[in-house]
């Protein structure tokens, strides 16, 4: 079938993307899902962090490919074998496809599972094939998804049926933002009644691990960025203590204002800078979590002794550390009842036309989750 998608065919180009126009809105042929795939119709997208670099070179991907990942639509079709989903259903899929059968599936660990990796990496489904095309050039499919596109072709075992009453702007908004940065707070840190908290970098993912913690009842919320309207939003949402990241002393600041650190430091902004901040702000004896994404070659120093003296702990967290199928309707409901109010993170709503422009937008800090409306 033919269907209109954004196609990212070079990697790099000068800002502003508006003038230089690095996705090209063009009409591509999308083939019907094979075994253990899903025909979706996209009807909302929002874009991610992880799309811009994607865009600006700095975690590159094989080209050309349809980039966006974070998605809500209806099932359109079905390919053989499938199960658990039916055509008319409203899905939300998971940037990464769980093969279920790995060691890290086994181990309740999906968004480590090593055979979506792979085929997240190489642009592909999870069969090593490609759907999309355009005059037999093969067309790469970003995190399995594809999502800037009017339809997209996606394993069955990425899919999460949601309730149909959830509008799809907000529904997309649980497939990464909501996914990982409640995620981050609820799976990876655990953060519990009472405990301390901080937010380093408030876009999607920050703001919905401050949304989080709120709704863990954290005792003490410090928000950190270097926009201060977002940190103005920070406080409307919950956060008790808001700092510009490029305050003299910022770390000193804060550290005397939760007498010693924070219990758990979140860096969801994906630039060394807000990791070393997030440690920085860790008391002795605290867990400091890395959910952003960087470029590959990102890194940062810590010291030895204070990891070791003070008995810090490091952790990771890709995908919240969720279990989709489990925590995505958890996270509708919490939304439902009002307790995680999602809602509030849209800043802007746009078509295909206005994509180059909307991530420069991104690129500028002037954008809080934007949705591209199908």
């Amino acid at each position: 079938m033919k269907i209109r998608a954004a196609v990212l065919r070079e990697s790099g180009k000068a800002r502003p993307y508006v003038n230089s126009l690095p996705l090209s809105i063009e009409e591509v042929e999308l083939d019907p899902p094979q075994r253990g795939e899903v025909l979706v119709q996209i009807k909302a997208a929002g874009l991610c962090h992880s799309d811009l670099v994607a865009i600006n070179g700095e975690r590159p991907k094989p080209m050309p490919i349809v980039i966006g990942h974070e998605a809500a639509g209806i099932v359109s079709d079905v390919g053989p074998g499938v199960a658990g989903v039916d055509v008319g259903d409203h899905v939300i899929p998971a940037y990464v496809a769980s093969c279920g059968h790995c060691d890290m599936c086994r181990e309740g660990r999906p968004a480590l599972c090593r055979p979506a990796t792979a085929a997240n990496l190489a642009g592909t489904l999870m069969d090593g094939t490609m759907r999309l095309h355009r005059n037999g050039q093969r067309i790469h499919h970003h995190s399995g998804v594809a999502a800037f596109s009017e339809y997209a072709v996606i394993s069955q075992n990425a899919l999460v049926r949601i309730d149909p009453e959830i509008s799809f702007e907000q529904a997309a908004l649980f497939g990464c933002a909501v996914l990982t940065g409640v995620g981050a707070v609820v799976n990876t840190a655990k953060v519990a009644p009472g405990q301390s908290a901080a937010i380093v970098g408030l876009g999607g993912v920050g703001l919905s691990a401050l949304l989080a913690a709120v709704a863990s009842g954290a005792g003490q919320i410090v928000a950190v960025d270097i926009n201060e309207a977002k940190l103005k939003i920070a406080r409307q949402l919950g956060a008790h203590e808001t700092f510009n990241a490029n305050l003299e002393n910022c770390v000193e600041k804060i550290r005397a204002v939760t007498h010693g650190g924070v219990h758990f430091a979140f860096e969801t902004a994906g630039v060394p800078s807000a990791l070393d901040l997030a440690y920085r702000v860790t008391r002795r004896g605290g867990t400091t979590v890395a959910a952003g994404m960087p470029g590959p070659d990102a890194s940062i120093t810590l010291s030895h002794l204070s990891l070791a003296a003070e008995e810090r702990t490091i952790k990771g967290s890709y995908m919240g550390s969720c279990v989709p199928s489990r925590d995505i309707p958890r996270y509708i409901g919490l939304y439902q009842d009002h307790k995680l109010p999602i809602d509030r993170l849209t800043s802007h709503q746009i078509e295909f036309g206005e994509l180059n422009g909307a991530f420069d937008r991104m690129a500028d800090g002037e954008a809080l989750r934007q949705i591209l409306i199908l």
